[in-house]
């Protein structure tokens, strides 16, 4: 089995790149899918979150807005520190969990960690590989302009509460460019699931 690392930045395209391995036949492990249930009401993160930030982060039924909550971290980093805090040990936690139980059924598998904050939180050092889907920050603010129907200035906050995407691509030991075509961006990454097929399968 090989454990790889996939990332990018905001509204690069980090998704359409996950669907095309999932497709292939990798285990893909979502980060933010992982985020949101161990936020859920009832959750030790749930209280903590609810107690630090407030009845204001919270919905008329009681969830998590992420919405509300990622409008204040995004214009607040220790908010985010703290909120990174709460989330990132419990994600690390579940994915060991599911990584294991993939191991023990499947030795031969791909497990793809899709985690947004991968190397902000420091979780790239076990992994044996670092995919960054990439395109440049010009188009990256375009994109997110154009998908959230939002402005340049609320757009830039978001991109710059994460590490610049130039610096996680000097961080990759793989890189995906999203900044053509559909079909150029699914060869890319077809062919870096070939590698790392090869490698899940090599002895030792």
């Amino acid at each position: 089995m090989i454990v790889a690392g996939l990332t990018g930045g905001i509204a690069t395209g980090k998704s359409t790149v996950s669907n095309f391995l999932s497709e292939a036949g990798a285990r893909i492990i979502d980060a933010d899918k992982i985020a949101r249930e161990v936020v859920e009401q009832g959750t030790p993160a749930y209280d903590e979150i609810r107690a630090f930030f407030g009845e204001e982060v919270l919905m008329p039924n009681g969830d998590i807005d992420r919405e509300r909550l990622g409008d204040i971290i995004f214009n607040d980093s220790d908010k985010k520190k703290r909120l990174d805090a709460i989330v990132h040990p419990r994600v690390f936690e579940r994915s060991a969990v599911l990584i294991a139980e993939i191991a023990a059924s499947e030795p031969d598998a791909v497990v793809i960690l899709d985690i947004p904050l991968l190397l902000e939180a420091n979780m790239d050092r076990d992994l044996t590989e670092v995919i960054v889907v990439y395109v440049p920050e010009t188009m990256q603010l375009q994109r997110l302009m154009a998908r959230d129907g939002i402005d340049e200035k609320a757009a830039m906050a978001r991109i710059r509460s994460q590490m610049p995407i130039e610096e996680k691509r000097k961080q990759a030991t793989c890189v995906i460019d999203n900044s053509g075509s559909r079909s150029a961006c699914r060869q890319q990454a077809l062919k870096a699931l070939d590698r790392l097929r090869q490698k899940a399968s090599e002895p030792g």
